[in-house]
């Protein structure tokens, strides 16, 4: 997980906090927010591993302060996760979300004005359900993420499968 930057038409900066399945290539969250922190962090992860009645093994992130914040790290230690954190100034050690954050600025924040952050949901939630269902991925033999997902749901790897 990661955190991109943008703003609305008026100047007014946020940010987005996107989530993606380093298995299944699976986007599992973008959520927008004019300063987001720990706490909201812990909010995206308690709704996606909610929905998905899993909780993921490991969660690679960077030293950003919402990452290595208290309350992030009290979830991670009373569910199990381990937070992996890249090292200082490599963004190279989590190429996986930083591959589609390029693909989410190109695609989603350069294509679009944003007339507040309710409309900036929006437009990442249908951007979301495209990328995970109609776009082929090479590394996932040209199959779109909830297809793999279907051909892999008892994968003991993906975060994204069913079940407890």
């Amino acid at each position: 997980m990661d955190f991109v930057c943008d703003q609305l038409y008026n100047g007014k900066r946020f940010r987005a906090l996107t989530v993606v399945d380093n298995f299944s290539r699976k986007c599992l969250a973008i959520h927008a927010g004019k300063s987001l922190k720990g706490s909201d962090v812990v909010q995206v992860m308690e709704t996606i591993t909610l929905g998905n009645q899993v909780v993921p093994k490991r969660i690679k992130v960077d030293n950003g302060s919402e990452f290595i914040s208290k309350i992030l790290d009290k979830w991670a230690y009373e569910n199990e996760v381990e937070l992996d954190f890249s090292r200082p100034g490599k963004p190279t050690d989590n190429p996986f979300i930083e591959s589609f954050n390029g693909s989410f600025r190109d695609e989603c924040l350069n294509a679009n004005w944003f007339f507040s952050l309710e409309d900036a949901q929006e437009k990442f939630d249908i951007w979301r359900e495209d990328y995970n269902g109609f776009r082929p991925h090479s590394s996932l033999g040209d199959m779109s993420p909830n297809e793999f997902i279907g051909i892999n749901e008892n994968s003991p790897d993906s975060l994204v499968m069913t079940g407890t």
